[in-house]
């Protein structure tokens, strides 16, 4: 599982400078592309192929001389692989560039409808939509609140999104929610995916709310709350997708996940005498299981941080010696013991088998899995890659067969019920776990 991207936003003294670093800051949301966009009396952009660093490494950040900048990195779930943000397009007479982390579920629909209206599209993914219905009802209504108003009444799905345009930057976050969106002032005026990004610049941040919508010049700042709905934020951020220390919607991420591990301890103990974790995702939640139950908690398997996004190759052999590269078992960890191994979710399954087994080769007795989430079972339609049902080894599977299928003496989840007692919060989608998709993302 992969979340789509990251944005940032800013007004700020060097702000294409503050666009790099929050980028960076921001980079586990998305590896596969990055830009930044400016505002220099019309709107450049320099976007890339690759990580952060890579994209601007012969000095194209000090080029972008501008108090306005938006950001953007990329894992795209909608698109061609060539088409990286900020996105430029144009509509009505003028020209914009977009930042938006989430999908569209209306996309084709509205797309279409648009074309009949005699715009045309440069783009084929869902982002340009953004732009285009924000501009079309800019011309409609002369005023930018009650443009981005009929957007939220129009366009359906996840958006957190940020619009260069004539001198101004608008951010805004969907009427529901679903994509973290945080804001932040001190000399300048910021705005990211994640606070953790924000804290670079400022410390006192806040979540913007759902339908809340910003209007920046150089000059002055306006937000308004133009929407509202029932708050259904993704809860795979809390169990996966943020960085632990970021804080999204009053909740920790840390904290949670440290919670969700008591949780699993308390609902699904397991006879064993030492917790590991699979690196990173499974920390948290292991120190919290061997909090709870007792169970000393050791590093029992070390990553290897240079193996690079693009190590892909075929054939079953390298696949194993992918994950191999990837993560090392501690022997002296391990051997003759019963092992609870904890991580935050199984998706295909297919590593979680090749870890289990080399744990056994490491000498470990007994391998007890506990996963911090619910089984994964249902697709999402909200800008989280997910693979189909028919891959995803918990969607028709009992808990017994995907057992078998890892090779592992026990395994375990926690239950829906744990979940939100460790996040405290009850208003989260939770579709890819439940099948329950958020009436509002599909009301056409």
């Amino acid at each position: 599982m992969r979340e789509k991207c990251g944005v940032f936003a800013a007004v700020a003294e060097n702000a294409p400078k503050k666009a790099y670093y929050a980028l960076i800051a921001l980079q586990h949301r998305g590896q596969e592309s990055a830009g930044i966009s400016v505002w220099k009396h019309r709107i450049k952009t320099i976007a890339g192929r690759g990580l952060v660093s890579e994209v601007f490494r012969n000095g194209e950040v000090a080029k972008l001389k501008s108090g306005m900048a938006i950001a953007h990195v990329r894992y795209s779930t909608s698109g061609s692989l060539t088409e990286t943000q900020p996105l430029e397009t144009g509509c009505c007479g003028k020209s914009i560039a977009i930042a938006h982390n989430g999908t569209l579920t209306n996309f084709l629909p509205l797309r279409r409808y648009y074309e009949r209206l005699g715009v045309k599209f440069r783009h084929s993914v869902d982002s340009e939509l953004l732009g285009i219905s924000f501009l079309w009802h800019l011309k409609e209504t002369g005023d930018e609140f009650e443009a981005m108003k009929a957007v939220f009444e129009e366009v359906k799905g996840a958006y957190s999104v940020a619009f260069l345009f004539d001198g101004k930057i608008l951010v805004a976050r969907d009427p529901v929610g679903f994509r973290p969106l945080s804001y932040g002032s001190r000399n300048g005026h910021y705005f990211a995916s994640e606070d953790s990004a924000l804290r670079l610049f400022v410390d006192d941040v806040r979540n913007v709310k759902p339908g809340e919508v910003f209007l920046l010049s150089e000059d002055e700042i306006e937000s308004r709350v133009v929407a509202t709905g029932e708050h259904r934020g993704c809860v795979f951020e809390y169990i996966y997708f943020a960085r632990p220390d970021s804080t999204i919607d009053g909740v920790n991420v840390y904290t949670a996940r440290v919670r969700m591990g008591e949780e699993l301890a308390r609902e699904s103990p397991a006879n064993g005498d030492v917790v590991i974790a699979v690196p990173d995702s499974g920390r948290a939640s292991a120190l919290g299981f061997s909090r709870v139950s007792g169970i000393p908690y050791s590093e029992g398997l070390i990553k290897n941080r240079y193996i690079g996004r693009t190590f892909i190759i075929p054939g079953q052999f390298y696949r194993e010696l992918k994950v191999k590269l990837k993560l090392s078992p501690v022997r002296e960890v391990i051997e003759g013991k019963s092992v609870v191994l904890v991580d935050d979710s199984i998706v295909r399954g297919t590593t979680m088998k090749r870890i289990v087994v080399m744990l056994r080769r490491a000498g470990a007795r007994e391998v007890h899995v506990r996963i911090a989430s619910p089984p994964i079972r249902y697709p999402c339609y909200m800008g989280v890659d997910i693979p189909t049902r028919h891959e995803l080894i918990a969607a028709f599977g009992s808990v017994g067969k995907v057992e078998k299928a890892i090779g592992a003496d026990s395994l375990a989840y926690l239950s829906v019920d744990g979940l939100k007692k460790a996040v405290g919060r009850r208003d989260l989608c939770m579709a890819c776990l439940t099948g329950e998709y958020p009436e509002w993302a599909f009301r056409f």
